[in-house]
């Protein structure tokens, strides 16, 4: 074994050591004790178990102690329910609604604490950067903590700063929830989506998130693509002050969403906070291919101006422009009833295996699930609500969805919870049809169709300009005889073991045969001679010998299998 692999495993033990003392200490034993994990840590018997909860939260609701172990779990499990908490399908609502206050509730770090991580990231150059910083956090959050600062040439800024151990800890967590995820992979098969693909989706943008380098190009990027539009923003990068554990932005001058009481705004002032919010999303989503994948309250401020600005730009999702066509596509034929599109668009969108959406059954339920969208307008239809039955009806019949399209869902979700919120009485529909239509509109126009047949023709004029290189190269290999033929043979090994096993049962029934045989012959060899007694003896232990595994042979094949 391999000294990394060593001090991993090291790791992952502390880890599950301190999750198993956290969730104890909260009154979680049963999920310790149900769920095995006291056997990780060579824990044999469950009365082992710590069982001593801290008085002061034992009279907790359930939800609220929940919230309290991920607080005390650190940043990886405080952003996973964060996550969570935008998705009250997966969780009880009054769970949901109470993961909500990790959003902006984390305890904030004595100044000392960031003052270490700002000297050793601007090593020398912290009193030429900055004039001042408040010592006061303006904000603090799983994974870094926010302060106001005067820039040298006297630009209000804020910069956030990574949280001291923050990077070895997640890197740890991800470790950890990474064979975590093998294990469920192995032993749950029929979960509709891969562990080990989600894992893999989390600890991608968990990675991003601990580079505050990554979202600062993230928050460039959305404010080009919104560098014309007077009702959204982003906040200015400056570069000069930023690095893997810093990001310094220009200071937003208004009010958090999150902070502000519906009934204290106007009803226009209500209706243009959603109006402007929901067109960004959906522009960012089905237009540019790069969306902010968290769009809640907390990260939204009303300017002075009464304009958007979305900040904490660390998860973001990405659609090609491939993805984005198919998800028009699927619209498109949901409004069209076309079964036959739709599950191209699947096999196109979910690598899903054509024999699935073939099936009967499969075509049946999709057929149910469009029959309550056909025939509809466009502004008519729930686009969220679709794309929700859509992936879930997918995860019934396990085919495993992409980790942008769920980032993607998670955003237009929370767009639309926001959107509950502010003006109950607004038609999200409505206002983005014309968008939604445009689009359409582009995908299937006279020109869009021009500029289809040209890439096309294109392609096929590139095909046969290389055509006389390729057929040359290709009679080349042919009169020389160097073919290679590659074949895939999948659930090969399924056949080596049904080989392996009727050698071993050959090899089994010839040992006992030769068994048999031999020692019937010394029994009679020693009844035909004038002194019988040994080698009748040792015939007749032969026999009995052949016998029981005559006898185990038998029971082995009647016994069930664990399947694998």
């Amino acid at each position: 074994m391999k000294i990394g692999n060593i001090t991993q495993t090291i790791r992952n033990t502390r880890r599950i050591a301190e999750i198993i003392k956290v969730l104890s200490k909260f009154g979680f034993q049963q999920v310790v004790l149900d769920t095995g994990l006291y056997r990780l840590l060579d824990i044999v018997h469950k009365e082992d178990v710590e069982t001593t909860v801290a008085a002061r939260t034992a009279h907790l609701p359930r939800a609220v102690r929940i919230r309290m172990v991920l607080e005390e779990l650190g940043p990886t499990f405080i952003k996973l329910g964060q996550i969570l908490s935008t998705r009250p399908d997966l969780i009880p609502p009054s769970w949901a609604e109470e993961l909500k206050k990790l959003q902006d509730r984390c305890a904030s770090l004595p100044y000392a604490e960031i003052h270490k991580v700002l000297k050793e990231e601007f090593s020398g150059q912290l009193e030429e950067l900055f004039e001042d910083i408040d010592e006061e956090p303006l904000a603090a959050a799983s994974i870094a903590q926010v302060h106001r600062a005067v820039l040298r040439d006297g630009s209000n800024v804020v910069i956030k700063v990574l949280r001291p151990g923050t990077r070895q800890l997640v890197e740890e967590d991800m470790s950890l929830f990474k064979s975590m995820s093998q294990l469920m992979e192995q032993y749950f098969s029929d979960l509709g989506y891969s562990p080990t693909v989600v894992a893999k989706e989390f600890s991608r943008e968990m990675l991003k998130e601990i580079n505050l380098v990554n979202e600062g190009h993230a928050t460039e990027r959305l404010q080009r693509y919104f560098e014309k539009d007077d009702t959204v923003s982003f906040p200015e990068v400056y570069w000069q002050a930023t690095g893997r554990n810093v990001l310094t932005l220009e200071e937003i001058k208004g009010r958090l969403l999150s902070t502000l009481n519906p009934s204290d705004l106007t009803t226009e002032e209500r209706k243009n906070i959603v109006a402007v919010s929901t067109d960004a999303v959906f522009a960012q989503c089905l237009e540019y291919g790069f969306f902010h994948a968290d769009p809640h309250p907390g990260n939204i401020f009303l300017k002075d101006d009464n304009t958007i600005c979305f900040i904490d730009c660390g998860m973001t999702g990405q659609l090609d422009r491939q993805t984005t066509e198919h998800l028009i596509d699927l619209v498109a034929s949901v409004i069209r009833g076309d079964i036959d599109k739709l599950c191209r668009v699947i096999n196109e969108l979910t690598d899903a295996d054509p024999a699935v959406t073939d099936r009967r059954d499969f075509r049946t339920d999709l057929q149910h699930l469009i029959s309550q969208f056909q025939g509809l307008d466009l502004g008519q239809i729930d686009i969220i609500a679709l794309l929700s039955d859509f992936f879930a009806m997918l995860q019934q019949y396990q085919i495993k969805c992409p980790g942008d399209l769920i980032l993607l869902t998670k955003a237009l979700t929370t767009i639309e919870g926001m959107a509950e919120q502010f003006d109950p009485s607004f038609d999200v529909l409505a206002h983005v049809e014309p968008r939604i239509q445009q689009i359409i509109i582009e995908r299937y126009g006279l020109r869009a169709i021009k500029k289809r047949s040209l890439k096309t023709l294109n392609g096929y004029l590139e095909l046969f300009e290389d055509l006389p290189g390729d057929l040359q190269r290709f009679l080349g290999h042919f009169r020389h005889s160097r073919f290679t033929l590659n074949l895939e043979l999948r659930r090969l090994e399924h056949l080596v073991d049904k080989i392996d096993l009727s050698s071993r049962i050959m090899g089994m029934s010839m040992i006992i045969a030769a068994l048999i045989v031999g020692s019937s012959i010394l029994i009679l060899a020693d009844s035909i001679s004038r002194k019988p007694g040994f080698l009748g003896t040792l015939g007749l232990f032969g026999l009995i010998f052949a016998g029981i595994n005559t006898a185990g042979f038998i029971v082995s094949f009647l016994l069930p299998k664990k399947r694998k």
